[in-house]
């Protein structure tokens, strides 16, 4: 028996995952040293559950019913949840959470800037009744995720449509083998106030993140997919001249929290992808935001891959490539750590950009397999945007650390 756990804990090296119970992927928790959130007292989720916690949970009512059970708890998905449903499992439609007179077309002939103008955000009833509408459709898609919990995939295909995993004021928790599709906002808001340098004027906001870590500690998500099909961004139509955004962020990590590990997921076909830190005045994140981000998948993503502001930020071994207008952000005292990382068909002077940030550890990455520095083709391209080169920290949580050769072929996401 002992060489068998000895043979099994050898076929995990480098996978992140220690077998605390090796026939159940549910109870696995977090190896030691796999990046920040093994720090502390680590992260091992719902992993000492009792049999009486262990829930499987097939629609939106029971994935509710299992997050306020006692915990620690563990909850596996079986099939696909829609989470935009009734308690009764009623599907539910964008217009049935329409309330106070919100229509969309009296919405979007209220504040045609033809008639609204440039110059001030939406305001009066018809703002108020989108923001009303708003609050009913989070009231149903937003699930409070607690402490000591395992979130796991039961079986091929597993994952949650429409819903927003909410990590808030939580600590040891575990997300793993899921897919997440559309997590879509029936009610974006119109910012005609809302500028980005080289863009047009004005930009449709939306909000719910596919899983959001805030307040947090030792949260751990891995193995999954995030993805906006069926209802990609690309295809909405433009309203405004602008186009009609319906997602937000697909893992944001902001408000303080800290001791994340980000491993062995799909990123794709998105635009505001991965978002660590609040904002640039931010009294909350300074000293928090510890993250490691890798050997993840980032395919056809527009940006924050991540985006950072204040963090220790580790980004090693994760695969970038497609259309992406840039991959690491470097904001306010952020200190980013780009290790080993493999870009294939992006522009290297497009893989970095300055957002108010000073600096950024760039090491052992390759672009289309051969050796090259970001940082420098950045600075080449912007010099009035150039960044040092050493983030002030090297990182020592990595383990399963590789040479960037390795990850041209990664294979990574929800197992099917």
């Amino acid at each position: 028996m002992r060489l068998f756990v000895s043979a099994l804990v050898l076929a995990c090296a480098g996978t992140g995952v220690v077998p605390a119970h090796a026939h159940d992927p549910a109870r696995q928790v977090l190896a030691a040293g796999d990046g920040w959130a093994s720090a502390g007292p680590g992260t091992s989720g719902g992993a000492k559950a009792p049999a009486g916690n262990v829930h499987v949970v097939r629609t939106r009512a029971e994935l509710v019913r299992a997050l306020a059970a006692p915990g620690p708890r563990i909850i596996k998905v079986r099939g696909v949840i829609d989470a935009n449903t009734a308690d009764d499992g009623t599907p539910l439609r964008c217009q049935d959470y329409e309330t106070d007179g919100y229509t969309q077309a009296a919405y979007f002939a209220a504040y045609d800037p033809a008639v609204w103008g440039w110059e001030r955000e939406p305001e009066g009833p018809l703002e108020e009744a989108r923001k009303a509408s708003a609050k009913k459709q989070e009231a149903t898609i937003a699930l409070d995720v607690p402490g000591d919990t395992t979130i796991i995939g039961h079986g091929r295909g597993a994952g949650i449509t429409g819903g927003s995993l909410r990590i808030h004021n939580a600590r040891n928790v575990i997300v793993r083998d899921l897919t997440f599709r559309d997590t879509r906002d029936c009610f974006p808001q119109w910012d005609p106030t809302d500028n980005s340098p080289g863009s047009p004027p004005g930009n449709w906001n939306s909000l719910y993140d596919s899983v959001s870590v805030q307040r947090s500690e030792n949260v751990w998500v891995d193995h999954s997919t995030f993805t906006d099909q069926p209802n990609p961004d690309s295809a909405q139509p433009l309203h405004f001249g602008r186009p009609y955004q319906v997602h937000d962020g697909q893992l944001d990590i902001t408000n303080g929290a800290d001791l994340v590990t980000v491993s062995r997921n799909v990123f794709a076909e998105h635009g505001k992808t991965m978002l660590i830190g609040s904002s640039n005045s931010s009294t909350v994140d300074p000293g928090k935001l510890r993250v490691s981000v890798h050997h993840n998948v980032f395919r056809d993503v527009l940006e924050r891959a991540p985006r950072v502001r204040f963090g220790q930020v580790h980004v090693y071994n994760n695969l970038y490539e497609g259309a992406q207008t840039y991959s690491w952000g470097v904001g306010v005292q952020s200190q980013v750590y780009a290790q080993n990382n493999f870009v294939r068909g992006i522009a290297p002077e497009e893989v970095v950009y300055n957002w108010g940030g000073t600096r950024i550890t760039d090491v052992g990455n390759l672009a289309n397999g051969r050796p090259l520095s970001f940082v420098d083709a950045h600075n080449a391209a912007f010099p009035d945007k150039a960044l040092g080169t050493d983030a002030g920290w090297t990182p020592t949580l990595n383990r399963g650390l590789e040479p960037a050769h390795r990850i041209r072929h990664l294979k990574a996401g929800a197992h099917r």
